[in-house]
């Protein structure tokens, strides 16, 4: 691996396999590096990685699933869910496809990032997508390698959430991805036929055989190899690599590690870790964000649930909490099977109570990203869920939401839900014991100007104090985004390229 190349791109996930690829388009030569391994063929996958009624390849022990450790609050160990496979997290995930919102990007500029304000970015967004319903819209697109589908029908369970909404006098929300006002409506997916299209299968897939594309798995990048201040190339478990430009594109985990690894993060943490600074960085791993996450269970009767291989979604409520920062701050996702049929693919013995899931999707509430005590070991990620009262007032009036919406008699006609405590503090408890994260970290390399003692990129993500460096994935948000974050993802692989290129 002694080439030397154009931009090396670390990291085949969500947002690294359009940024190299659109980087290709432009006439780079791009090296695009995967710890995971590669399947060039779509259609060669393991089955697991393309069917999206499944969550398989996210289970503890999968080849695909980094599989990393997180502490919530009280010192319980959670495992996090991370994609290492080319196109990463989409690839195992479980293709939930919203874009985030106009409030998103308008806090991310108000930040000093004016770049990412909702009109540069809805370009972008329109240009990634090929939306079967909403494609020949204003605000939308139809020929984008990125399919968004809504699912349609489905199992009577599906029907009664819809109807329990409407019921509670809840809108509609038909289209997910519009920036319309909060509500219920079907989930957008990046499914086709029931197949998952990771971005690997959406952008590297077309360009195989595109002569400024190389994309290489099963290479785990070690650091960034910087001389005189500039990125002049990665060390790898293959060699080193050089190259003119290096993008950290691993994800909030991964990016954030290298960072720390290759001498860039808080330099006491680093000493500490037994790792030589090379740029004091006191942003790298710190103030991230996450959506905390519980499930309410509804055992269903029989017949009314998705059947094995059917999808698992179908719609999602959005809805404000008291005193909302930004609009639809509250979402409640219900799931239309078992997760023993989820994670397994076998069907659920009958009787499996199915899960609603409810996530606060704009805390209060800060993480950390820490070394390991073997610094080249996974990282922890620390989550700060729930750790001010005003997320745990938001959190319950999220779980009375969801409470009510299963107690209606659209859902009380197909099952029962189980009890919720009524009182603040027995339900804070019930919370606690069922806490977990919705798996959504950002924030651990975050965008800002030079003002901000924290930010660790700039907002055209080139890291502070290193030149040719820059970092292209969700850890560069300066806050999560009020949707689960995967086309946000795609969106930052895109964005990238085109500030790379200028």
């Amino acid at each position: 691996m002694a080439e030397h190349w154009d931009v090396v791109v670390v990291g085949a996930g969500t947002a690294g396999c359009p940024l190299a690829a659109r980087l290709a388009d432009a006439g780079r030569r791009v090296l695009l590096l995967e710890a995971g391994a590669h399947h060039p063929d779509p259609a060669a996958a393991p089955a697991e990685l393309r069917d999206a009624a499944t969550l398989r390849a996210a289970v503890s022990g999968h080849p695909a699933n980094w599989d990393l450790p997180g502490l919530l609050p009280g010192g319980r160990e959670v495992r996090v869910p991370r994609g290492r496979v080319s196109g990463g997290s989409s690839a195992v995930n479980a293709a939930y496809f919203v874009r985030p919102t106009p409030a998103d990007a308008a806090g991310w500029a108000a930040a000093g990032n004016d770049l990412w304000a909702w009109e540069r970015l809805l370009p972008a967004l329109c240009r990634l997508e090929s939306d079967r319903e909403y494609g020949g819209r204003p605000g939308h697109g139809a020929d984008g390698p990125v399919p968004v589908t809504r699912p349609t029908g489905g199992p009577p369970l599906a029907g009664a959430f819809a109807a329990a909404a409407e019921e509670l006098g809840l809108p509609a929300e038909p289209d997910k991805n519009a920036g319309a006002p909060p509500g219920y409506g079907p989930l957008p997916r990046n499914v086709v036929d029931g197949v998952r299209i990771s971005t690997a299968a959406a952008y590297l897939a077309p360009r195989r055989g595109h002569p400024g594309l190389t994309v290489r798995g099963g290479v785990r990048v070690l650091r960034v190899l910087v001389s005189r201040g500039r990125a002049v190339g990665v060390r790898t478990t293959a060699g080193d690599v050089r190259a003119d430009e290096v993008v950290l594109s691993a994800g909030a985990v991964g990016s954030a590690h290298l960072l720390l690894l290759s001498g860039i993060g808080p330099p006491d943490r680093l000493r500490t870790a037994g790792v030589d600074v090379l740029v004091a960085a006191p942003g790298v791993g710190e103030e991230c964000s996450d959506h905390p996450l519980v499930y309410l269970p509804f055992r269903p009767r029989a017949g009314t649930t998705a059947p094995t291989g059917g999808s698992p979604l179908a719609g999602v409520l959005h809805a404000s909490s008291a005193g909302a920062e930004v609009p639809g701050d509250l979402e409640v996702l219900p799931w239309l099977a078992p997760f023993a049929q989820v994670m397994t693919g076998h069907t659920a013995p009958e009787g499996e109570v199915v899960e609603v899931g409810v996530a606060l999707q704009r805390t209060a509430g800060r993480g950390r990203l820490v070394l390991a005590e073997d610094p080249d070991g996974p990282p922890v990620v620390a989550y700060g869920h729930l750790v001010e009262e005003v997320d745990r007032r938001r959190m319950r009036e999220g779980v009375r939401l969801a409470a009510e919406l299963l107690r209606t008699r659209a859902l009380a006609a197909l099952g029962e839900p189980g009890p919720v405590p009524a009182e603040d503090a027995a339900l804070d408890v019930w919370i606690r014991d069922r806490l977990t994260t919705a798996v959504h970290l950002s924030g651990t390399a975050r965008m800002g100007p030079e003002s901000d003692p924290g930010a660790v990129v700039d907002q055209e993500l080139r890291v502070r104090g290193v030149e040719g460096l820059r970092v292209a994935d969700t850890s560069v948000l300066p806050r999560v985004p009020s949707r689960g974050p995967a086309a946000t993802a795609v969106l930052i692989g895109e964005r990238a390229a085109e500030l790379v290129t200028g």
